[in-house]
């Protein structure tokens, strides 16, 4: 019953036997290969010392003797079997093992995926809320600026018709000014005519006022202010009483002259340099500068043989001699103390003449358009009669708010930081002889 217990045991075993994991089959394997080599060992021993058969074991079930016959017989066949499962089992352990670390890896994949989800999902909803009190924003910002712009609309149409009739009224009362000062002008025009204001005065001109003149070598005749003074006529080049006019002007500007010429000289004008050079360049002229200062006191300077070149020559400023007069020659230079060269920086004579748009001064920087005028620079002047209007006559050099000595300046009468109040330039031929009490003019 020993032996036919222990088949018996082995083939119900074998036919429970069932697909289970790795791990239990693994196990499993194990268990059944323990006994199953136990009969083989037993097998072998009985199979080499003979064996009695046993009448106990009956007809059904074989004698101890035939199962080990049996189990010797297929004893090499087993045993290769044997040795083959373990070979599997191995190979499964180490899958098993592989398997586990993948199933970890995946493990922690899928943690590291949940995590960064949840984040993702957490930023997109902060996303699309901040997105939305943004849209909210945006929405409440156009409807205030489509509303705003409702609004400039209709105040842009009221002023374009306030515009409209603005310009209506201004273009009338142009209209109105133009003929008034048109006929006035017209109505205060002499027409004695000359070549100059001295030979108006000689063709019969006894009143000072405006007169045309032609030049010998003009192409069409000109207006001018002519002062008249018992047969001796000045034709004025330049006049400052008020600040009125704006002589801080380009190259263009001064050549063909600006401001206003009225019949009793009561405005500020600059005639221009090229009027000047037609003037100066068919004779010999005296040069006259007249001065007034804020206390009333007036001054001169007389200078002979004044000559403006052309164009082409930048206006070079020539004079042969200082004449006479009681303000100095502030045109040869000043020594200010500032330099041992001062005298020679600021003398005016040859000197081309400047503008802040066509710098022809001697100076590395452009004096014109420091000084806001057109001149006759050097490195820059003694004599500034086109500068800056300051009234009261008294300013103060900031050279970082741009002011420099720039007012109107006649340096050997008063100090370059006074400005003085009028000043006039005028032309008189040098052959015509001035009379008793005509030196000093009548000013």
């Amino acid at each position: 019953m020993t032996w036919c217990w222990r088949i018996a045991v082995f083939a119900s075993i074998n036919k429970k036997v069932v697909l289970r994991p790795v791990a239990s089959v693994v196990k499993m394997h194990r268990l059944l290969l323990l006994p199953f080599a136990f009969l083989l060992a037993q097998a072998q021993v009985l199979a080499d010392d003979g064996c009695t058969p046993d009448p106990e074991f009956g007809e059904s079930c074989p004698t101890h003797c035939g199962v080990a016959n049996v189990l010797s017989k297929y004893h090499t066949h087993m045993q290769d079997g044997a040795t083959t499962a373990k070979e599997d089992i191995t190979k499964l352990e180490d899958q098993r093992e592989k398997l586990e670390i993948n199933i970890n890896t995946i493990h922690e994949d899928s943690n590291h995926v949940t995590t960064e989800t949840q984040n993702l999902r957490s930023k997109g909803y902060d996303s699309i809320e901040l997105i939305l009190e943004q849209v909210k924003i945006l929405e409440s910002v156009s409807l205030s600026h489509d509303n705003q712009i409702k609004e400039l609309v209709e105040l842009y149409k009221t002023n374009q018709e306030q515009s409209r009739t603005l310009q209506a009224k201004l273009v009338s009362i142009v209209d109105t000014c133009k003929r008034s000062c048109v006929d006035k002008t017209e109505e205060s025009i002499s027409p004695i005519t000359g070549k100059d204001c001295q030979q108006i005065a000689d063709n019969g001109g006894t009143q000072s006022g405006l007169y045309n003149v032609k030049p010998t070598k003009a192409k069409s005749p000109f207006l001018v202010y002519c002062e008249i003074d018992r047969g001796i006529g000045w034709t004025v080049i330049q006049h400052r009483q008020d600040g009125s006019v704006n002589f801080s002007r380009g190259w263009n500007a001064y050549r063909e002259g600006f401001g206003y010429l009225s019949p009793t000289m009561n405005s500020e004008f600059w005639l221009g340099n090229e009027k000047m050079h037609l003037l100066t360049t068919q004779d010999q002229y005296r040069l006259r500068v007249e001065l007034t200062d804020w206390d009333g006191e007036k001054r001169y300077a007389d200078y002979g043989h004044m000559k403006i070149g052309p164009e082409d020559d930048s206006y070079r400023l020539f004079y042969s001699v200082y004449l006479e007069g009681d303000a100095g020659d502030s045109f040869d230079g000043f020594d200010f103390g500032d330099h041992p060269s001062d005298k020679q920086f600021t003398s005016h004579l040859g000197m081309l003449f400047s503008t802040y748009d066509s710098d022809n001064d001697k100076y590395d920087g452009n004096c014109a358009a420091q000084d806001g005028s057109g001149w006759w620079m050097n490195r820059c002047h003694a004599a500034h009669l086109n500068g800056q209007y300051y009234p009261g006559g008294i300013y103060v050099k900031d050279e970082e708010a741009g002011i420099y000595d720039n007012g109107i300046i006649w340096a050997t009468w008063h100090d370059r930081f006074y400005s003085l109040k009028t000043t006039t330039m005028k032309l008189l031929p040098m052959l015509r002889q001035l009379g008793q009490g005509q030196k000093r003019g009548d000013y």
